[in-house]
């Protein structure tokens, strides 16, 4: 079983910080999603974004952390041809023995801190993962599904795979199990947060169908353009801070990164960021002859989710690259989607987070600077790919397809031409000005 790593003071008041920055990445994912859908669905988008940090945060207090578990704590085990396999957290329910009371007056112990710590971490990363979803569901996820398709992921697909990589799960063990480098490694959460966010984008998308007017009766995709470009390049810049917290504190909390390196964290992250968002750029402007704003934006949110799993093992030359990369697959998962699946993908979440975050896990194996002596890393991240396509996809593509069959997701067709903010809300988010409806696509 992994051991959980020792924190320092100055590790732990790092930690902190970094938590307390983190859920600005939430906020930024939540503006974006708004802004790149239309008026008419703004204050429906901002609603379901409370709506799913709320019940993330619940189903986390539930029983989310308790699956998730910690390095070193209870789990379930077997044993596969000799080897232990860790494959679940078997904490206590509802946050029970987190924190343990030395005695009146005496304070709690420095060493409950990590693991209240990482409590408060598995809340904003189950919230963020539940946020990114909201992107391609947009203009016609009902809030009531989105609840429930939440707590389906809040509660088991999220915590499943985060204590497989960051609660001692057996990809963790892959290294010390099978002589796979360090074993799958994550500090940011391109895997756990972005990759399973995105995955569930995609079942989403699949399950709900495409807007209504998107596609013509030939299938050519028509241009829903999203409302508001300044709240979405805003919610860029809200993203990031929340990334540098993000990644930095999944580095001190699960990889046990010294403070130093934090500094290393920052860059990284920075650099992936612009030099996707700099390519997209480049690249639209050639293209269209000149740059898209919305793809901008998801260009810059990939190079973030991208450079997540490594950015405090890669050199800044290779985060570069990494998010140079990262640029470039999401322009072309874009048009793949869009033009050659039929996948409507208002928020661009499924390039972004999905191929973004995959692509994030193998760049660890490619380009991560480990500890000599330590071979067969890119073998554990492809593992991790593996069991991101494999088994996260189908599971939870097959849990919302049994809620669909349970309740649809998909709004009617009166509620989506309406408007979600009238239809479900009672009231747009924007009443003194006119928002418009299929008639401003023809």
């Amino acid at each position: 079983m992994q051991t959980p790593f020792q924190l320092s003071e100055i590790q732990l008041a790092l930690c902190l910080v970094f938590v307390l920055l983190a859920p600005l990445a939430g906020a930024g994912v939540a503006l974006i999603n708004a802004g790149l859908g239309r008026s008419r669905n703004a204050a429906h988008a901002m609603v379901a974004a409370l709506c799913v940090i709320a019940i993330a945060t619940c189903v986390c207090f539930l029983c989310g952390r308790a699956f998730q578990g910690y390095p070193g704590g209870p789990a379930h085990v077997i044993a596969i041809a000799g080897k232990p396999w860790n494959w679940l957290g078997n904490d206590a329910w509802f946050f029970r023995g987190l924190v343990s009371f030395a005695g009146s007056g005496t304070g709690i112990p420095l060493r409950d801190a990590p693991p209240v710590l990482a409590a408060c971490f598995a809340i904003v990363c189950s919230g963020l993962a539940g946020l990114i979803p909201l992107g391609s569901g947009a203009d016609r996820w009902r809030l009531a599904a989105i609840c429930s398709s939440t707590a389906l992921l809040a509660g088991i697909t999220f915590p499943l795979f985060a204590h497989w990589c960051w609660g001692g799960g057996w990809l963790a063990q892959l290294g010390v199990n099978y002589g796979m480098g360090r074993g799958y490694l994550d500090a940011g959460g391109a895997g756990p947060i972005h990759a399973v966010g995105g995955l569930t984008a995609l079942a989403i998308t699949w399950i709900v169908g495409p807007r209504r007017g998107k596609y013509s009766h030939d299938g050519m995709p028509m241009a829903i353009p999203g409302h508001d470009a300044v709240v979405v390049l805003f919610g860029c810049l809200l993203a990031f801070v929340g990334w540098v917290g993000l990644n930095a504190a999944g580095a001190l909390l699960f990889v046990g990164v010294e403070p130093g390196r934090v500094a290393l964290i920052g860059l990284n992250t920075l650099l992936g960021a612009a030099a996707a968002a700099l390519v997209v750029a480049l690249i639209t402007r050639v293209r269209f002859g000149k740059p898209d704003a919305s793809l901008t934006a998801n260009g810059w949110m990939s190079g973030l989710v991208a450079g997540s799993a490594g950015c405090a093992f890669l050199p800044p030359a290779a985060a570069f690259l990494v998010g140079l990369l990262a640029g470039v697959l999401v322009t072309l998962a874009v048009e793949l989607l869009e033009l050659r699946l039929s996948v409507d993908d208002p928020g661009g979440a499924i390039s972004a987070h999905a191929v973004g975050g995959l692509w994030g896990v193998l760049a660890v194996g490619l380009f991560g600077r480990l500890e000599a002596g330590t071979p067969g890393q890119l073998l554990a991240q492809g593992v991790g790919l593996a069991t991101l396509g494999g088994f996260i996809l189908p599971l939870t593509y097959g849990l919302n397809y049994l809620l669909n069959r349970a309740t649809p997701l998909r709004v009617s067709q009166e509620g989506e031409h309406q408007g979600m903010d009238l239809h479900e809300l009672g009231a747009g988010a924007y009443p003194e000005f006119v928002t418009h409806t299929e008639e401003f696509m023809r």
